[in-house]
Formats: C-alpha cells, sequence, structure tokens
C-alpha cells in the first residue's frame, strides 16, 4: 500500500508535494539544509500510513459527535475528535470536519521532531499547520473564492503569537457546507482546531429558506458523505446588500461567540465581495490587502 503514495519536489526544489488519494500536502520548511532534508525525509515516511490510518476507522469518523462518544484510536483521528468536541451538544458535527488540519498537523509534527528547523508549514488543500521559531514569521494569503485562488488580504503569523493553525472553508470548497460564505478563514491554535471551527462558523454565514440558494442533500451527489441528508448549498443566486449583511452578521454572531471561548484567534469572513473580521485579541495590522502579489505568501 505504501507505493500508493506520490512523494516528489516541486520543480522549484524547495516544496514537497505528498499526495495520497483525497489527501494532497504542499510541505515547506525553513533551516539549515540537511535538517530539511531529515524533516522532508520524515514527512514522506510517516505520510505513506496516513490514509490507511484513517480508512481503518472511517466508519467511527463519519458518525456524528456526541457526548461520552467512543473514541478513535489513531493518532490522527484523536486529534480529530478532539476538535470537534467542543461542537458534539450544540450542533450535528463529524470528526471529518477537521480531518485536512489533523492531518497537516501530524506531518508537521513528524518533520519537527525529526529535525531542528527555522519555521515549515504543512498545507493541505489550505488548511495549514504552521511551525514558527523565535523571530521567525509567515505571511498567509488568504482566497475570496477557494475555487479561483483570488487573495482578498493576508494574515501575519507571528513567533510570538498563539496561532499555529489556519483554515478555510465556505461552500465553493472542496468540502460541502451547510451555509453560503464564499470563504471563512479561521487563525487557531491548531490547525485541526481551526478546520473544525471554520466548518462551524461558514455552516452560520447563511439565509435559511430563501429561494436564491439551491441546496441538495449530501448523500446525492457523494453516498458515502458523513453529512448523510443534511441539504449542503449547491449554488448561490444575487443577493442584495441586505441578505449579504444578514448573512454575515449570522456568521460574525457564530464566530465572536468562538473567540470568547477562545476556540479561534480570529476570522475572516467573505461574501459576494463583502468581508468581515472578527477577533477581539487580533492586532489591527495582522489581516491587510495585499499590496501586491507576492510570491513567498502561504495560501489558505
Amino acid at each position: 500500500m505504501a507505493q500508493r503514495a506520490q512523494i516528489r519536489m516541486l520543480p522549484d526544489q524547495r516544496r514537497l508535494h505528498l499526495q495520497d488519494g483525497p489527501i494532497d500536502l504542499i510541505v515547506e520548511a525553513f533551516g539549515d539544509s540537511r535538517e530539511v532534508q531529515r524533516a522532508y525525509q520524515a514527512a514522506a515516511a510517516r505520510f505513506v500510513n496516513v490514509l490507511d490510518e484513517l480508512c481503518a476507522e472511517l466508519p467511527l469518523l463519519r458518525a456524528e459527535a456526541v457526548p461520552g462518544g467512543p473514541s478513535p484510536n489513531g493518532k490522527i483521528a484523536r486529534r480529530m475528535a478532539a476538535a470537534v468536541a467542543p461542537y458534539a451538544s450544540r450542533t450535528f458535527i463529524t470528526p471529518m470536519a477537521a480531518v485536512a488540519g489533523a492531518v497537516a498537523e501530524e506531518v508537521l509534527e513528524t518533520m519537527t521532531s525529526a529535525a531542528g528547523l527555522a519555521k515549515a508549514y504543512v498545507n493541505d488543500g489550505g488548511d495549514i499547520a504552521l511551525h514558527v521559531e523565535s523571530g521567525e514569521h509567515f505571511v498567509i494569503g488568504m482566497v475570496e473564492r477557494p475555487d479561483r485562488r483570488s487573495l482578498f488580504g493576508t494574515a501575519t503569523i507571528t513567533s510570538d503569537e498563539p496561532i499555529r493553525g489556519i483554515a478555510t472553508s465556505g461552500w465553493r470548497g472542496r468540502s460541502f457546507s451547510l451555509g453560503i460564505a464564499d470563504a471563512v478563514t479561521v487563525l487557531g491554535e491548531s490547525a485541526a482546531q481551526a478546520d473544525a471551527a471554520a466548518t462551524i462558523i461558514a455552516n452560520a454565514v447563511d439565509l435559511p429558506g430563501s429561494p436564491r440558494i439551491v441546496r441538495v442533500p449530501a448523500r446525492s451527489l457523494a453516498p458515502d458523505s458523513d453529512l448523510c441528508e443534511l441539504l449542503v448549498t449547491q449554488g448561490v443566486g444575487r443577493l442584495s446588500a441586505g441578505e449579504v449583511d444578514c448573512a454575515l452578521q449570522a456568521g460574525m454572531a457564530m464566530a465572536e461567540g468562538l473567540a470568547a471561548e477562545g476556540l479561534i484567534h480570529s476570522a475572516a469572513l467573505h461574501l459576494s465581495g463583502e468581508t468581515c473580521v472578527v477577533g477581539a485579541r487580533l492586532r489591527p495590522a495582522t489581516f491587510s490587502l495585499p499590496e501586491a502579489a507576492n510570491r513567498s505568501l502561504v495560501h489558505a
């Protein structure tokens, strides 16, 4: 099964590409070249087992998370379950809501355990785990629509902040959403936590009952979807300014509540060209519009 995974350096010879089935990672490490090589070797060795490990517990990971429910065995699966646990008593959610962030975290932890790095990131389709040593920083480019990769702003993550994870969710992304957000980007203490929270906030950006929104049962699109018969967004018509504001305010209320609970650090919500930012602990300069294209950006 290990030969199934595709592992290669990208043409820039700086970034490592790891792909196996639906898991597609871009990895970059910074520091002494020997340490970077050691980190990449560790990432590759860990990666070849990730998909099989998750598939071994897939029925449990696709089941609704409930307080006091069964705990998974695998390390990545436990990260997923822990990330969604705060929401289990308030809404429908499964551990799969945190899978991309949890995988990114696991691969990054493997790298930093094997090598001394100045900084590193693992990007799993826009859900990113970060390692930032003292004095280092990352600039994260945020997309307004995941399907277009068009930037609407950046977030600078420094070593003295508690942020080590960033995730993006929305109905235009690679996963299903119950809401209508074009993109919700969340900064959190870990990638898995940010991943779960982005899902929750994106679901909250919504106009329930609006005839302008096309929804279909998740199972009609993907028979094995963990969302079962829940209605997922497949189209959003032209919205009035008032409707955009109403939907964003609903998402803002959710994000502000999660920030007050310490479940997120901050969030940027984007819908129909409008953006709202939440985060009482967020420095005003952290989110900013990009002045020009920057090839060093880590995209979320």
